[in-house]
C-alpha cells in the first residue's frame, strides 16, 4: 500500500500537470474535481473539499460540503497528454472515497458501502473475486456532432474483420487500458452491429467496480477522439441484442477457491450451491440496482440471450445463473442480469450480500436448469420452480423495497435516495407520448 509522500514523488518524477479526484454517486455516474499542480499536496491529505448538494442523492443544501479522501493504491497516469479540455500536460487519477467534514465516512458513498460488504465477507472468512464483461455500441455522430444510433459496420459476433471505425477504436481502447494497468484478456465483436466487449481479468470485488467506472470512462474518452460515441445504454436499438455486464463471481478463502469441490457430481461446492441459491433468492430484490434505467427491461425480454427467469444451469446461457466449465480455482458462478448502466459498486454489493445470505441461512438451489428456458410451457417452469424477473423498473422498485436484506445492504440513506429517484424516472416515463403510442393508435382512435 503506498503512501502520501510516494506518491507525491511519483507525480513529480511522471511529470503530472493535473490531478483528478474521481468519485461515483449513487446513480453510478463518474464525477471528478480536477486540481492543478499546486493543489497536490493538499489533495493528498485528503484536504479538497467539493459541493455534496450539486450531487444527486448526496446531501442537502444545508449540509453541502463534504471531503474526498483518495485511496492511493488508485494512482493511475492517463495515457493521453491534455486533460480532455485542450490543455496539454499529462493527467494523472486517484479515486476518492467520500467523507463528512468531521472526517467520519459518509453514509451515502458507493465505495464506502461495498467495503462494508467485502468487510462483511471477510469476517465470514471469504475474499470475493469478480471479474465483468461489459458489452457497449460505438455509432456514429450526426453532422452536428450529436450521438446517433447509425453504425456503419454489419459484423457479427466474433467476425474477425470488421474494417471500420469501430474495429480501430476498440483496438486503442484495449491500448488505453493497458497503458492504465489493465490486464485485458480479450476483446472482440458482439453479436448486434456496432457492438463490441472488452473483458479484463477478475480481481478483488473494490478493484473491480473501481476497474468498471475507469473502463466505461476510457470507452467514452476513445471513442470520442475517433469521432464516435460510445453507450453503456442496455437497449439503444429495437430488434437487436442488447448491452450486458455479465459479473463472474467466486469466494475465496486465502489462495483456496471456496467454490470448488472435487467430489460434487457438479464440481461445486456447498458453498457455492449456498451462494447461487442466494443470488436467486434475491434477484427480483436487487434488479433494480443491476439494471437501474427504464430502458433495462426493453433487454430482459425473450429472444435476445438476456435471462428473464430465476434459475441456474451449468451450461446454458437462458437462465439468470450460469456456472462457466473451468473448475479448480477458476471455478465460479456468472450473474448473466445486470447491464453496463448500473453503480458497480451498488451492483456488487447487492450481489455479493445476496450469496452471503445463501451462505448464512444454508439455502439450497433448486435443481440446474439444462434445457431452453424461452422453449418451456408455464407448466414446466413451474415443476422447476423457475420464477421470473420484473417486467419494469417500476415492479423492481417495489420487489426492491420488500427485500430487507438487500434494502440493509444499501443503507437507509443510500436505498431511501434510489428509490426516491428511481419513483421519479417512472412517473416521468409513463407520462410521455412515445413515437411507439403515435405510430399504433393515431390513425385508428
Amino acid at each position: 500500500m503506498m503512501e502520501g509522500k510516494e506518491i507525491l514523488k511519483r507525480m513529480k518524477e511522471d511529470e503530472i500537470k493535473f490531478l483528478r479526484l474521481q468519485f461515483t454517486d449513487i446513480m453510478g455516474i463518474v464525477k471528478n474535481k480536477e486540481l492543478p499542480h499546486s493543489q497536490f499536496e493538499k489533495a493528498i491529505n485528503g484536504d479538497i473539499m467539493f459541493d455534496g448538494s450539486s450531487v444527486e442523492g448526496f446531501s442537502r443544501v444545508e449540509e453541502s460540503d463534504m471531503l474526498l479522501k483518495p485511496d492511493f493504491d488508485t494512482y493511475t497516469v492517463y495515457p493521453w497528454s491534455t486533460n480532455g479540455h485542450g490543455q496539454k500536460g499529462k493527467v494523472a487519477r486517484l479515486i476518492c472515497d467520500i467523507y463528512n467534514p468531521d472526517d467520519t465516512p459518509f453514509e451515502g458513498c458507493p465505495r464506502l458501502r461495498l467495503k462494508k460488504i467485502v468487510g462483511d465477507a471477510a469476517e465470514m472468512g471469504y475474499t470475493m473475486a469478480a471479474g465483468p464483461e461489459a458489452e457497449f455500441f460505438l455509432f456514429q455522430k450526426d453532422q452536428d456532432g450529436k450521438a446517433s444510433t447509425l453504425t456503419h459496420d454489419s459484423a457479427g459476433y466474433f467476425d474477425l474483420t470488421p474494417v471500420d471505425k469501430g474495429e480501430a477504436a476498440r483496438c486503442d481502447i484495449v491500448i488505453a487500458l493497458q497503458a492504465m494497468g489493465f490486464e485485458v484478456e480479450a476483446s472482440h465483436h458482439e453479436v448486434a452491429p456496432g457492438q463490441h466487449e472488452v473483458g479484463f481479468r477478475y480481481t478483488e470485488a473494490v478493484r473491480c467496480a473501481d476497474n468498471v467506472s475507469t473502463f466505461r470512462f476510457v470507452v467514452r474518452r476513445v471513442a470520442n477522439d475517433h469521432g464516435l460515441h460510445a453507450t453503456f445504454m442496455p437497449k439503444p436499438i429495437f430488434g437487436v441484442n442488447g448491452s450486458g455486464m455479465h459479473v463472474h463471481m467466486s469466494l475465496f478463502r486465502g489462495e483456496e477457491n471456496a467454490f470448488f469441490d472435487a467430489d460434487d457430481q457438479y464440481g461445486l461446492s456447498e458453498t457455492a450451491k449456498q451462494y447461487i441459491a442466494g443470488l436467486l433468492e434475491h434477484a427480483r430484490g436487487y434488479c433494480a440496482v443491476t439494471n437501474p434505467l427504464v430502458n433495462s427491461y426493453k433487454r430482459l425480454v425473450p429472444g435476445y440471450e438476456a435471462p428473464t427467469n430465476v434459475a441456474w444451469s451449468e451450461r446454458n446461457r437462458s437462465p439468470l445463473v450460469r456456472i462457466p466449465a473451468r473448475r479448480g480455482k477458476g471455478t465460479r458462478c456468472e450473474n448473466r442480469m445486470p447491464d453496463p448502466s448500473c453503480n458497480p459498486y451498488l451492483a456488487l454489493a447487492v450481489m455479493l450480500t445476496a450469496g452471503l445470505d445463501g451462505i448464512k441461512r444454508k439455502l439450497v438451489p433448486p435443481p440446474p436448469v439444462n434445457r431452453n428456458i424461452y422453449k418451456m410451457s408455464h407448466r414446466e417452469r413451474r415443476k422447476f420452480k423457475i420464477g421470473e424477473l420484473p417486467y419494469d423498473l417500476s415492479e423492481a422498485v417495489k420487489a426492491l423495497q420488500k427485500d430487507k436484506v438487500i434494502m440493509n445492504a444499501l443503507g437507509e440513506h443510500i436505498s431511501k435516495h434510489f428509490v426516491e429517484a428511481k419513483q421519479a424516472v417512472w412517473k416521468q416515463y409513463i407520462a410521455q407520448v412515445h413515437p411507439w403510442e403515435v405510430q399504433k393508435y393515431l390513425s385508428y382512435y
